[in-house]
């Protein structure tokens, strides 16, 4: 690959990490670099935070993970909001009580919206913003198909091998609430 277009992906890495991260871009790693995907493979929002958190060096990501949890309130219910279902409940997998919420449009694009008790920690946190924000616009079909991999990509190994069972604890009830309305659709269809 040549200087210039090295340059090129570079300066596209960081004005999307930039806008994505709500960070002056200067403060980014001068080599930061996008990993490319099919755009198939993930919903639009969600592949480019992946691209991001694929470009940050360890200890950005983890600042990066901090930012997104204090960000998660962001996520919550909003006043006038309609949802189709609503699990609200503590698991043993969790600190404290999560709640989600799935709404889906006319057009089968959900929205997904999520409340966490005081006592959730930091990771929870950071992957209910994250997973709010790069699944809105997805069917509950494509969220209920999507691979867990991702995971990994975003929140380093070192983190996944050390709280295995919090990072993957969001993902996993969402896809719950995704399946449990996919499956309603389906009993109304042939009632």
């Amino acid at each position: 690959m040549g200087q210039q277009s090295r340059r090129a992906d570079r300066k596209v890495g960081v004005a999307q990490a930039s806008s994505l991260w709500g960070r002056r871009a200067s403060r980014l790693p001068k080599r930061a670099k996008c990993a490319k995907l099919p755009l198939s493979m993930y919903p639009t929002k969600l592949n480019s935070i992946i691209n991001l958190f694929e470009m940050l060096p360890e200890d950005e990501r983890r600042e990066t993970l901090v930012s997104y949890a204090d960000n998660a309130k962001k996520q919550e219910p909003r006043e006038g909001e309609k949802f189709e279902l609503i699990d609200v409940r503590k698991d043993e997998e969790c600190m404290d009580t999560v709640g989600v919420y799935l709404h889906v449009d006319e057009n089968g694009k959900a929205q997904i919206r999520m409340t966490l008790g005081p006592e959730v920690q930091t990771l929870t946190r950071s992957m209910s913003a994250i997973l709010c924000k790069g699944l809105e616009g997805s069917t509950p079909a494509e969220i209920l198909d999507l691979p867990s991999d991702f995971v990994t990509r975003i929140v380093g190994a070192e983190l996944v091998r050390i709280r295995s069972q919090t990072i993957y604890y969001v993902l996993t009830r969402i896809k719950s609430i995704c399946k449990v309305y996919l499956d309603r659709q389906r009993m109304a269809e042939v009632a």
